[in-house]
């Protein structure tokens, strides 16, 4: 066979390869798209970069108070026997840096990774309620933190009073960050659900004034 004959470059996809079918969405669409999607983002784009923003939060407090916890424990654990001659303070105060920063790295990744891991839960359970009633609303946001409260109360064996401290600070915390979410949704025109009953409602009392 000729050293000169190789296989043909793969030719470039035409028209008619395009699936049956399938047809480019509209700009109209995609603007639809995103203001469905709740603060704009969609789950795609949100979900992940919820997960990066908590990890990197808690990374952040876990290796700040992980490198102060260890700093203080080595200072402790060698206060007996404090170098006397610069060469030993040198040696002193490397190792105390070393052992601060493997401190700060462990318990950041531990608090990232366990932040990133609830933070993921909440806004998974968020959209799985959002598509399941087929509305993104503050009730799904409120669902999905009290459902995550008992779960990591559960998870962490709190007493019952603790457990419903918990449960509560969730509905709150759902409540302020679903309304916040659904004022802005309003804002940028997006129908929801309830807000339009309300309305209805309001102009019914208003039609029989």
């Amino acid at each position: 066979m000729d050293g000169h004959s190789a296989s043909a470059p793969a030719a470039p996809l035409q028209q008619d390869d395009v699936p049956v079918g399938y047809q480019k969405p509209s700009k109209q669409e995609i603007e639809a798209f995103y203001l469905s999607s709740r603060l704009s983002m969609p789950p795609m784009i949100r979900l992940p970069l919820a997960t990066m923003l908590s990890f990197g939060t808690g990374f952040l407090v876990g290796a700040g108070h992980g490198s102060k916890l260890a700093s203080l424990q080595f200072r402790a654990e060698h206060a007996h026997k404090l170098p006397s001659t610069a060469t030993g303070w040198y040696l002193y105060h490397k190792s105390k840096n070393y052992i601060a920063a493997r401190g700060g790295l462990r318990e950041g990744l531990k608090m990232g990774t366990k932040i990133g891991v609830w933070t993921t839960a909440v806004f998974s359970i968020e959209h799985m309620f959002d598509e399941y009633r087929g509305t993104a609303d503050l009730f799904n946001t409120v669902t999905s933190m009290v459902t995550c409260a008992g779960v990591f109360s559960l998870w962490n064996r709190y007493s019952l009073p603790l457990a419903a401290r918990t449960t509560k600070t969730a509905l709150v915390v759902g409540t302020l960050y679903g309304g916040i979410q659904d004022i802005l949704a309003t804002k940028r025109g997006r129908r929801l659900q309830y807000v339009e009953y309300i309305k209805r409602k309001i102009r019914t009392l208003k039609q029989k004034a």
